[in-house]
């Protein structure tokens, strides 16, 4: 076990869903057009919008992956060329902790974290499933988080901060979504770093269409994080002979060094179409996303402000390092990415508990070999502290 002097706040901790996170509380007109449950073949399969959903191979997560068993091969050493199911190992009986709240202090307290943000694991794949049929997507998450609220709450004890998941494809219902938060003491919500798809086709997430919803997040001071999951960007797979379906772990070395960067896009599409000039409280997390996708954007928002500063109110640059914190990948270059937001800017994420993450969340701290024991501190605690306070306007 790592040891820190203080207790962590780890940017990056995840629930496994109970089977019915998206059935408890829907809307009985949309049952059949958003989630069911199935028997396929003798196995127990989700169904979202009529069809078998593949994002997670075993929906019901028991058993489920050790925390931490693909910990060497993200860090690209499988030189023997295991395939990711002997990687996986064999799995195990779902720990009370990954579903209540009460265990999951218990065993936080083990791991010497403080508190957490909590994510989705299913749920952040399911925003492109139903992408087709936004009433269904909207009444899905609806229920999803009225689940969330009730069985994890959005600031337990001041510990465990779980986010909300909210979608922009009908700007009503997602001020609904965050009212309802914000009266249940939220302190970040998650949303999906894609384009946003209405009824009226696809658009940037900073389009004035959606100012209402920002301007209620800006004033509220919380925190919004992007987290990884299903942005819909298999379809530039497809163009180049690659899949379409998205499906966890899974992979294909052609995907991974392919340029298509949903965070990356996002990032640049925020900054270069004004949202932060427009809203300037906002404080935004990427989460499991990495940073290796920092460096190229940096260059361009650097080259484009050096074009046409004509087209920005203020240096692009200046924008992401005033309101951008980024969780990076514990292999990622760390260093390097001090080197452009600084320290303060840096978060902590282990994903525990989920196989690519880290079995023991606080060693994270052994990838930050060259860092001052002040910057350890605000990149395993302080930062992610000050994120779950609101900061309103």
């Amino acid at each position: 076990m790592a040891e820190l002097g203080f207790k962590a706040f780890d940017a990056d901790n995840h629930y496994y869903e109970h089977e019915d996170a998206f059935i408890r509380h829907i809307d009985p007109r949309y049952k059949r057009r958003a989630m069911q449950w199935a028997e396929v073949n003798g196995r127990r399969n989700l169904l979202v919008a009529g069809k078998v959903n593949r994002f997670i191979p075993n929906p019901t997560f028991d058993p489920v992956a050790k925390p931490g068993c693909l910990d060497e091969y993200f860090r690209g050493r499988n030189q023997s060329g295991k395939s990711i199911r002997d990687i996986f190992g064999d799995l195990d009986p779902i720990n009370p902790a990954y579903r209540d709240r009460d265990a999951r202090l218990a065993l936080m307290d083990t791991q010497d974290l403080e508190a957490c943000f909590l994510f989705p694991t299913l749920g952040v794949g399911m925003e492109e499933a139903l992408i087709d049929d936004p009433e269904a997507l909207c009444a899905a998450f609806k229920a999803f988080n009225r689940w969330m609220a009730e069985d994890w709450g959005f600031a337990h004890q001041e510990r465990i901060y779980a986010a909300p998941y909210i979608t922009l494809v009908d700007v009503d219902a997602a001020l609904e979504e965050l009212e309802f938060a914000l009266d249940n003491d939220v302190r970040a919500i998650c949303m999906r770093a894609a384009p946003v798809v209405t009824r009226d086709g696809s658009f940037s997430p900073a389009d004035a269409r959606f100012d209402r919803f920002w301007s209620r997040v800006d004033a509220s001071g919380i925190t919004v994080a992007y987290h990884s999951g299903d942005a819909g960007y298999l379809k530039y797979s497809k163009m180049w002979g690659g899949g379409d379906e998205f499906q966890a772990f899974d992979f294909h070395p052609k995907r991974l060094c392919m340029s298509a960067n949903p965070i990356s896009d996002l990032l640049a599409t925020l900054i270069c179409d004004g949202l932060f000039d427009r809203h300037s409280n906002l404080r935004v997390a990427t989460i499991e996303t990495g940073s290796s996708w920092v460096a190229p954007l940096y260059g361009k928002l650097k080259k484009a402000y050096g074009q046409m500063p004509f087209a920005f109110e203020q240096d692009p640059c200046e924008a992401f390092r005033k309101h951008i914190w980024v969780s990076p990948y514990y292999e990622d270059d760390i260093s390097g990415l001090r080197e452009r937001i600084g320290a303060d800017h840096i978060l902590f994420g282990s994903d525990f508990p989920h196989g690519e993450g880290l079995a023991d969340p606080i060693s994270f701290v052994d990838d930050l070999p060259d860092f001052s024991k002040d910057e350890i501190q605000l990149i395993m605690r302080d930062n992610g502290m000050g994120l779950v306070q609101r900061r309103p306007r």
